[in-house]
């Protein structure tokens, strides 16, 4: 068994690849001080380059090789795993990774062994609504086991002691945070795409950053730039949408917007490693999501000094002062977008206004250094409890 002064945590997900919530695990590795805590991530699929983000030394990625569906032998996996880091906490994060507690828990002595902390960072589109009685009947019967969760929104913390049945003592609400020297706006106007001839001085470019999947729904915001181009009549030669990720969704929203004849006018280049580049070559940032804990990329797009149009879901209108910051749409309605799109094309000022509103709130209440902290006071905490 490794044994070294500062404590492990023992991050157990899914998978590192590209999204909010893991880009949240990398942001509380690499801003932990050195010598507090150290860290490994236990991937119970696998990881792609995405853990190249890593800076901080010495943290171990293993990777369990999970099967779709049921694979019991990814248990004992990790329990294996966990007897031989013996870490001080596991962290869980999200549904897949919830009944995984039990075998973290009985990785060492049970008065003795980790303590376990849960995360929910947002549901996906197999319980949008929360009410799903299989999967909240599973939290409920390991809940007995965790120490602490933590939720990254109000909303999802409301749903956990209410729906589920959490006792409110065991609830931990954490903001995620942004880091404000990374995303920023651009010093002299909005910076070139890196498309030759894409935009122009004048042109208003709409934006969106995410895994291009069901519950993210950016054929939403595709349908209601369709919608937007045909309300602009001949304001609609400035307009230019760029939609960054990949996943599912992609090839449908590409046929959209060329079967609209707008493939000129839009880009969807995939996945890409210059993200806060490419938010300074925005004017609006949207949000189409049907279910969101807290958006990564809306704080990103935030410090950016970009107005966030964003649906009205989950921890959305936490971030989202509306008239302020940026405007909340209706989830899933095209036309509700494209009328709220229309009303900042045709109110430029509005764009500038609330794109310095939303960085300074970005500066003032989201700072990834807070979020740091608060966890790891959360960890601070339930190493000097009695169990």
């Amino acid at each position: 068994m490794e044994k070294q002064n500062s404590p492990l945590i023992a991050h157990v997900i899914l998978r590192l690849a590209v999204g909010g919530m893991e880009n949240g695990v990398v942001n509380l590795i690499n801003r932990t001080p050195p010598g507090r805590y150290r860290h490994a991530v236990i991937c119970l699929a696998d990881a792609d380059e995405f853990q190249n983000r890593i800076t901080q030394p010495g943290v171990k990625i293993i990777e369990l090789g999970k099967t779709r569906g049921k694979d019991p032998g990814a248990y004992l996996r990790l329990w294996r795993v966990l007897r031989n880091l013996d870490p001080a906490v596991v962290h869980t994060r999200n549904l897949p990774a919830v009944d995984m507690v039990v075998p973290a828990y009985f990785s060492g002595r049970p008065l003795f062994g980790p303590r376990i902390v849960h995360g929910e960072h947002g549901r996906d589109v197999l319980e949008i609504a929360g009410d799903n009685r299989k999967y909240n009947l599973l939290r409920k019967l390991v809940s007995p086991l965790v120490d602490r969760y933590i939720t990254v929104s109000r909303d999802l913390e409301t749903w956990l002691g209410g729906t589920v049945g959490i006792p409110p003592r065991k609830i931990t609400q954490i903001y995620n945070g942004v880091d404000c020297t990374k995303f920023h706006p651009p010093a002299g106007g909005r910076e070139a795409p890196p498309i030759p001839g894409f935009a122009a001085d004048d042109s208003i470019i709409i934006g969106t950053v995410g895994r291009m999947q069901t519950v993210k729904d950016q054929t939403n915001l595709a349908a209601a730039f369709i919608l937007l181009h045909r309300m602009l009549g001949k304001d609609a030669a400035r307009i230019r949408l760029m939609m960054i990720g990949d996943g599912p969704l992609r090839d449908e929203a590409q046929a959209m917007l060329t079967d609209a004849g707008l493939e000129k006018q839009t880009w969807l280049p995939g996945d890409r490693n210059d993200i806060p580049d490419l938010m300074r070559a925005m004017d609006i940032f949207v949000l189409p999501s049907r279910n969101e804990g807290i958006s990564n990329t809306i704080l990103e797009a935030m410090a950016s000094g970009l107005p966030v149009i964003a649906t009205a879901v989950g921890g959305n209108v936490e971030l989202v002062t509306e008239g302020e910051t940026g405007a909340l749409a209706p989830a899933g309605d095209p036309q509700a977008l494209a009328d709220t799109l229309k009303n900042y094309v045709d109110n430029p000022g509005q764009i500038t206004r609330q794109g310095k509103s939303a960085r300074a709130r970005a500066e003032s209440d989201f700072d990834i250094d807070v979020m740091v902290e608060n966890y790891l006071t959360v960890y601070d905490e339930i190493l000097t409890a009695k169990r």
